[in-house]
C-alpha cells in the first residue's frame, strides 16, 4: 500500500542520505521524493511517496525516523486532507499539423507548450499523479521522446505550522 510522508528537516549536508538509507534498511520501496526549502530559513521539507507491507512497520519506521537527530517532525498524511501535487515535463515529437491536435488534447488537463522545436514539443502539467499519468498515456501514441517527474509534493488542507514552533525546533536541534 502506498504512503505519503513528510519529514520536516534541519537543512544540512547528509541528512536526505540517512533519511533514505533508514528507509533502505526497513526495505521501503521509495516511489517518489521531493525535498526543498519551507519558509523558515535552515528548515526543509522531505515528501516520500513509500510503498508499505503492513502499518506496523511504518509505525516503527516513523519512531525511528523521529529519532534522527536533524528531524524535526514526521507526519504519515495519507489518510488526512492534503494538497498534494506533482510537475512533469513531457517532449512529444511532433510536425506542425500535429501541433493543434496535440494542443486539443493537453488543453483539458491545464498543461501548457513550453517549449517549440521543428520536430517536438515540450510541455509542462502539474497536477495529482494520476491526471499525470492519464496525460502521458494520451501522448504516448505521438512518441514521448523525453519525460522528467519531480515527484509528489504535499500537505495537509488548513493546518499551517506555527513560525514560532518551527523556530524552537530549530533551536533545540
Amino acid at each position: 500500500m502506498k504512503r505519503i510522508i513528510t519529514a520536516t528537516v534541519n537543512n544540512r549536508s547528509g541528512v536526505l542520505n540517512r533519511i533514505t538509507g533508514l528507509l533502505q534498511k526497513r526495505h521501503f520501496n521509495i516511489e517518489s521524493i521531493s525535498v526543498g526549502r519551507t519558509e523558515v530559513e535552515g528548515i526543509s521539507k522531505m515528501t516520500f511517496v513509500v510503498d508499505v507491507e503492513d502499518n506496523q512497520k511504518l509505525e516503527q519506521v516513523t519512531k525511528q525516523l523521529n529519532k534522527q537527530i536533524e528531524v524535526l517532525k514526521v507526519s504519515d498524511i495519507t489518510d488526512k486532507a492534503i494538497v498534494a501535487r506533482e510537475l512533469a515535463l513531457i517532449k512529444v515529437m511532433s510536425s506542425g499539423q500535429l501541433r493543434s491536435e496535440i494542443q486539443g488534447i493537453i488543453e483539458p488537463f491545464r498543461a501548457s507548450v513550453i517549449d517549440v522545436s521543428k520536430d517536438s514539443l515540450s510541455i509542462q502539467v502539474t497536477g495529482k499523479p494520476d491526471k499525470i499519468e492519464a496525460l502521458i498515456d494520451l501522448l504516448r501514441p505521438y512518441g514521448i521522446k523525453e519525460l522528467a517527474r519531480t515527484g509528489v509534493t504535499a500537505f495537509q488542507r488548513g493546518q499551517q505550522p506555527q513560525q514560532s514552533e518551527l523556530t524552537s525546533f530549530s533551536l533545540l536541534n
